[in-house]
């Protein structure tokens, strides 16, 4: 019975791609980004390639965002630019664990018949997006929208460990070339 509860305690604590790593070693570290992170070049087949990005695909750029850890201040790559509207949002997973506040970034053809016009603070909807474990199919809330050009990039995260291919979603203001 021990062991159970010892085995569950420990399933628990590392369930959240948002939970504290105080307690973790750096190579746990490391993998606990990678497993956060579910990185496709699949894009939603209504998604428009931005005409004139600010940054164009191939080059690279200082984040300047802190959506996980080991993001803020990396060198990263663009790897995809499209124009569209990006929402802020507070959804539960559909894995369990906790409520995730405010997660940057979902777009418009990631939201379940979101339509084309763009979604106000407190709508609540269902997220058709694949970022991170228990998200897709999740139910949530709208924060916030920007219309902007947001970028899919590429990055080795400032904490170490393996590249980060395909994070969805940055947008133009979150994003430097110093």
């Amino acid at each position: 019975m021990l062991i159970l509860v010892l085995m569950l305690s420990a399933w628990t604590s590392n369930s959240s791609p948002y939970s504290s790593d105080k307690n973790m070693n750096t190579d746990d570290k490391k993998k606990n980004i990678s497993k956060m992170h579910l990185g496709s070049s699949e894009v939603p087949k209504s998604l428009k390639k931005a005409e004139s990005p600010t940054y164009k695909v191939g080059s690279q750029v200082i984040v300047k965002a802190d959506h996980m850890k080991g993001m803020y201040g990396t060198k990263a790559n663009i790897v995809g630019a499209y124009d569209t509207t990006a929402y802020a949002v507070t959804y539960t997973p559909t894995t369990g664990g906790p409520m995730v506040k405010n997660h940057k970034w979902v777009i418009q053809e990631e939201i379940k018949k979101a339509g084309h016009k763009t979604l106000k603070p407190g709508t609540e909807v269902t997220l058709e997006a694949n970022h991170m474990k228990g998200m897709m199919g999740a139910k949530g809330t709208i924060n916030s929208a920007v219309h902007t050009t947001v970028y899919m990039i590429d990055y080795i995260p400032t904490t170490g460990g393996p590249i980060v291919k395909n994070h969805k979603w940055v947008i133009e203001s979150e994003l430097s070339t110093k």
